[in-house]
């Protein structure tokens, strides 16, 4: 029964952090494009886009970091 268990515990913290990382891998890849798409529309934007850009990286970045959490709570606890 605890087998049983534990392989479960794993397949929920597979599946958290497989979806949890989806969106925030889709968010920046849009964003970083359109920042290149930006800097090459106007070169001189360069560091106000880049500081922008790190910025919302950052942001979207915290979900799968939360998404993380989750997952090693849900295995170790």
């Amino acid at each position: 029964m605890e087998l049983e268990l534990e392989g479960t515990k794993s397949i929920a913290a597979a599946i958290v952090m497989g979806l949890g990382a989806i969106g925030p891998a889709i968010g920046i890849g849009l964003l970083a494009g359109k920042a290149l798409e930006a800097i090459g529309r106007n070169p001189e934007a360069t560091s106000k886009v880049q500081s922008a850009m790190i910025l919302a990286i950052a942001f979207a970045e915290a979900i799968a970091i939360y998404a993380l959490v989750i997952a090693l709570i849900i295995k170790f606890v």
